[in-house]
């Protein structure tokens, strides 16, 4: 039997944060996209993916911990009732020892063998309880993806539980947001529902780009001159570059607005908002010291 703990690296009392991040660094490490047709990859990240459902889950957690659950997140039969022994009856087993006292033996023996002792008639006084149908165990799974696959929305292939499966990831979708592909998880028990792959997007800083809301902010760098003078530039956009008009006597901090240039989701359709940052020259300039030096004073602080 293994030991989650030991799976994902963390010793049993490590922080919720800790399993967290020991997860996301397995998670990346082993990913199926990063270890093209690697099998040995494949297994070990439906493994620690399996791990990090019950460990990182609050509920989950304590039951392991308190072996009401296995490794797999399934019963492991000892619950209030316990198990009783065997107690002498008119058919040499009371059901107070199998039947009544919650002790499931699919548990030990799996469900194969159990299923052959669901008579409730010949040898057991009542039987073993039979197995009613439940749901399966959901899957969980981290996304990398760039920024623009979330400001437009985008299409993904992950290998999740053995099979390729498709994840749609719309627009607008937040870093740390998770999407529940319903089915996708482990199968059921008894016929019962498979369970949800619960997937968790993980958002790549962009080198321009950042999101606020539905709007597209970018940084622009501008001259002095550019911002005296006022100037037409290339700006980038999500949906190609742009191009912009700088007002005269602009400032470091002001923003420029360029409509429906932002991410389009269900939440309506965003702007980019450009923040104008004035970058002085590196190297000295000596007519444009003179130039300066013509300028009255202004108080331009209001402190």
């Amino acid at each position: 039997m293994k030991n989650l703990y030991d799976v994902l690296g963390v010793n049993k009392n490590a922080s919720e944060t800790d399993i967290k991040s020991q997860y996301r660094k397995l998670a990346r490490k082993y990913h199926p996209d990063l270890n093209k047709d690697n099998k040995e990859a494949a297994e070990k990240f439906k493994e620690i993916s399996g791990a990090y459902d019950i460990l990182g889950d609050k509920d989950k957690r304590k039951k392991y911990d308190n072996n009401e659950i296995d490794e797999n997140g399934k019963p492991t039969g000892f619950g209030a009732g316990g198990f009783n022994g065997f107690n002498s009856g008119a058919n040499g087993y009371s059901s107070a020892g199998f039947n009544g006292g919650g002790f499931d033996f699919s548990s030990i023996f799996g469900e194969d063998i159990f299923s052959q002792f669901t008579r409730s008639s010949n040898g057991f006084g009542g039987g073993f309880r039979s197995n009613t149908p439940a749901k399966g165990q959901d899957v969980a799974y981290t996304l990398d993806v760039d920024f623009l696959d979330v400001a437009k929305g985008a299409d993904k292939s992950i290998l999740v539980n053995g099979k390729q499966i498709n994840v749609k990831i719309p627009a607008g979708t937040k870093s740390g947001q998770v999407l529940r592909l319903k089915g996708q998880g482990y199968a059921g028990v008894m016929g019962g529902m498979n369970g949800d792959a619960l997937v968790t997007i993980n958002v790549r800083p962009h080198k321009y780009f950042r999101l606020d809301g539905n709007d597209v902010v970018v940084d622009l760098p501008i001259t002095i001159k550019e911002a005296v003078l006022g100037a037409k530039v290339v700006v980038p956009t999500i949906d190609g570059k742009v191009n912009v008009t700088i007002p005269a006597y602009s400032s470091s901090g002001e923003k420029l607005r360029l409509r429906g240039k932002g991410v389009k989701s269900k939440g309506g359709l965003g702007d980019e908002i450009i923040n104008l940052v004035i970058v002085s020259p590196k190297s000295k300039i000596e007519n444009l010291e003179n130039v300066l030096k013509m300028v009255d004073d202004e108080n331009v602080r209001s402190f």
